[in-house]
């Protein structure tokens, strides 16, 4: 097994930008890409999430870590229609106009399909699809209406792989990565790009709390370099497509994966 590489550094490809990151609080992907957008040189930041105490605290962190003071925190709950529109007008005011949405918001779970239930289903769809679905809507008009913008999608391997017990987080991760193809080609015509990440498993606290270790180290035994993903890695790539240097990629779905083939 290979070890993880050093961590990468900043180069400023976000310089100027402001940027709103939701489900950004906690340890995950989206922790990780709000400290590297800071990191990156972007002049204002916004996280969401559900929960105030922890939301609290990654503002806090991020301002201590980076140096970034222009942090900002606001909770939202993705599939509540008035929460998210909450998120984009604050993000607007307090950010001076959001230049890069980070949709990171989605929820999983492990069932097979004879035994799940349609709140089960409905649910794990609603946050990571239909939420998605909801910030970009809420979103575009105000980045076509400046004809500029990038919105970066969080979607997963699973979209186009198989896996036991995950047919609805698989269908929901399957629609993200449709809905990016056909919301980009719409926002093109306004100058706005819509690109998503594919990762397959990077290894987080939340991720440990919901898999066995037997699945996670089964998972990881696949790739190609015989480990998970740092949340960072996955959190580069994000950067990547939120930047200039992807000024011409439209509706692409980058997987952030070794695995084997």
């Amino acid at each position: 097994m290979r070890q993880a590489p050093a961590y990468v550094p900043g180069h400023q490809l976000l310089a100027g930008k402001s940027v709103l990151i939701t489900a950004a609080a906690g340890a995950g992907i989206g922790y990780a890409a709000a400290k590297r957008c800071a990191e990156e040189g972007c002049r204002a930041l916004m996280i969401s999430d559900i929960h105030p105490r922890r939301l609290e605290e990654a503002v806090e962190r991020l301002k201590a870590e980076t140096g970034l003071q222009a942090v900002y925190g606001q909770l939202c709950n993705v599939v509540i229609e008035d929460e998210v529109q909450a998120l984009v007008a604050a993000a607007e005011q307090a950010l001076g106009g959001v230049d890069v949405l980070i949709n990171n918001a989605g929820l999983g779970g492990q069932k097979r399909v004879t035994e799940m239930t349609d709140e089960e289903w409905l649910r794990v769809i609603d946050v990571t699809l239909t939420g998605t679905f909801r910030m970009t809507r809420a979103m575009l008009p105000h980045m076509e209406r400046r004809g500029t913008g990038a919105i970066v999608n969080n979607a997963s391997v699973l979209g186009w792989r198989a896996q036991k017990e995950q047919a609805h987080y698989a269908a929901a991760k399957a629609g993200v990565m449709a809905l990016t193809r056909c919301s980009a080609v719409e926002a093109a015509e306004h100058g706005v790009r819509i690109n998503a990440v594919s990762p397959s498993i990077a290894l987080h606290d939340f991720l440990r709390k919901a898999s066995s270790d037997e699945l996670l180290e089964q998972l990881a035994s696949r790739e190609a370099f015989g480990r998970a993903a740092e949340v960072w890695e996955v959190a580069n790539v994000m950067i990547f497509l939120a930047s200039d240097y992807a000024s011409y990629m439209v509706g692409e779905v980058l997987s952030v994966s070794s695995q084997h083939a």
